[in-house]
């Protein structure tokens, strides 16, 4: 079983990487949520695929707080906030679908690039993943960068947390446990305060496009 661990981590690298393609090309936000929820379930069971390889018991426990968090708790907060603000349908994009999958294409190759040298160091058996865990980073900002709608963005936020994660995962057999739930917990409370945020939004402009909070700016 052991020798098919790389190959098997791979391949969840490989679906992470084209779930943040799929994000980056989603226009309604319900099915945003699900492919977050997907790429969420793939990082658990990278985890989990690892401590078994590793025999690190810390793995285990992170990809069961990336399963409750980001596969359970998450998706059911941000699904129970778009049917009390309505907003399920379609995200508006500031630049058209075809050019930010262009771009997408260019920012893999520069993560690959980048991550190269970095993974030859690494004596992990899934340190060749850098590069796929260093793109979907990069993607995930550029869906923050491109779209106007808050919840668009929180789940980007969270999407490029799952980057960080599966790098410091599959390059270093996972982070200290400390650091572990110390990024859970700020994940945690992150989620809950940009909630609150959104509805606050809502409240104030009957719209969760973030550029009408330029209206605050004082003249």
């Amino acid at each position: 079983m052991s020798h098919f661990v790389p190959q098997l981590i791979n391949l969840l690298a490989t679906l992470i990487l084209l779930l943040s393609f799929a994000m980056i090309a989603q226009r309604r936000i319900v099915s945003l949520i699900n492919l977050f929820m997907i790429q969420g379930a793939a990082l658990a069971a990278a985890s989990f695929l690892l401590a078994y390889v590793t025999q690190h018991p810390d793995l285990y426990i992170s990809g069961l707080l990336t399963l409750v968090l980001k596969v359970v708790f998450i998706p059911w907060m941000l699904h129970r906030v778009i049917r009390k603000l309505n907003v399920r349908w379609d995200v508006e994009t500031l630049i058209n679908i075809p050019t930010t999958m262009l771009v997408g294409i260019g920012l893999v190759i520069f993560a690959f690039s980048l991550a190269l040298p970095i993974s030859r160091l690494s004596d992990s058996v899934a340190g060749g993943a850098l590069g796929i865990a260093l793109a979907c980073v990069m993607l995930s900002f550029m869906m923050m960068i491109t779209r106007s709608k808050a919840i668009p963005q929180v789940i980007g936020f969270l999407s490029m947390e799952n980057g960080l994660l599966f790098a410091a995962t599959t390059v270093t057999s996972g982070m200290p446990m400390i650091v572990e739930f110390g990024i859970a917990l700020d994940v945690l409370v992150g989620v809950l305060i940009l909630g609150v945020f959104m509805f606050q939004i809502r409240e104030k402009f009957d719209s969760l496009d973030i550029r009408k909070l330029e209206t605050l700016k004082e003249d």
